[in-house]
């Protein structure tokens, strides 16, 4: 929970999107190696995946791969 509310205080996530930084923190803390969504707004973003990571790593978390579904798919 303490992830998830600094990915919303002061962090990248709106604060009215509290269920994406929890996603994130849920994933993190896990030591998930890849987050699938397809959440383009708020956790697959290119302009923040950067500032999710930070505070990610802030906690001693490694942030896992952020990415679609299909990029895992192989062709």
């Amino acid at each position: 929970m303490e992830l998830a509310e600094a990915l919303v205080n002061g962090g990248p996530i709106p604060a009215q999107y509290p269920e994406d930084a929890l996603h994130i923190a849920l994933a993190s803390t896990n030591r998930m190696n890849y987050l699938l969504t397809w959440n383009f707004r708020h956790i697959n973003n290119a302009r923040m995946k950067s500032d999710v990571m930070r505070v990610v790593a802030g906690f001693g978390c490694e942030c896992p791969v952020i990415c679609m579904p299909e990029e895992l798919l192989e062709i």
